[in-house]
């Protein structure tokens, strides 16, 4: 498999942003400004939290690219590579439409989706908070921990640029379907409690999308004599 040099996933995060600024600007038949959400709703937490927790599952799809010639894996790693830097690349665009910024280190991660369910962001979703060395800034910089639902931990990702064939492909399976599970619960918060239209419509179809997935990678897992990590 031929996979796109970095220039063409730049030229379709630059794309991706145009659309949705584009798309924005008709949500609803309201003009763009009527449906800027502010810094500290849900709409905004999501793009946030969402395009950092899509910066991994690119990263991880990257690495396994190289530790395998599987054609399966390969081409779902493709896949997830590709669809999710076209989705990061529309929420980035988003924020960057409403005049928000891309990063809030003063903000705990998921905060967005306790307020809207009443959940505690360091409790039921795990993976990030005072357990994993702090819960703020980068998730490469982070000591030992991930900050949001399913991330892997630095160390997860060091053993997967270790590994190489068969026990490549489980571990990125098995990781990748902990990060599906981690999206898919973040999705969902933003499409119960998103208000801009067109980033329900999105997180909606990445809960569609992701379940689906884990299903594949399921069955991945099982051909290879493997399950989920549960």
């Amino acid at each position: 498999m031929v996979w796109p040099a970095a220039g063409a996933v730049v030229l379709a995060l630059l794309f991706a942003g145009w659309a949705t600024v584009t798309a924005l600007g008709r949500d609803a038949g309201r003009p763009a400004a009527a449906a800027v959400p502010g810094d500290g709703s849900a709409d905004a937490g999501f793009a946030r939290d969402m395009s950092v927790h899509h910066q991994q599952a690119v990263e991880m799809s990257f690495i396994v690219r190289d530790r395998t010639r599987d054609e399966e894996v390969r081409r779902l790693a493709y896949d997830i590579a590709n669809t999710q830097a076209n989705q990061r690349g529309m929420m980035l665009g988003w924020l960057d439409l409403w005049g928000l910024p891309k990063t809030a280190p003063d903000r705990e991660p998921m905060a967005w989706m306790a307020r809207g369910h009443g959940t505690d962001p360091g409790g039921a979703h795990g993976g990030h908070g005072d357990a994993h060395g702090g819960g703020h800034g980068d998730p490469a910089a982070t000591a030992g921990g991930a900050l949001m639902p399913g991330m892997a931990t630095k160390a997860e990702l060091e053993r997967l640029r270790s590994a190489s064939g068969v026990a490549a492909e489980v571990l990125y399976l098995q990781l990748m379907t902990d990060h599906h599970e981690g999206g898919v619960a973040m999705a969902q918060g933003c499409a119960d409690a998103c208000r801009v239209g067109v980033e329900r419509s999105l997180a909606q179809g990445m809960v569609d999308a992701q379940r689906s997935e884990i299903g594949l990678m399921a069955d991945l897992l099982a051909k290879r004599g493997a399950k989920p990590r549960g």
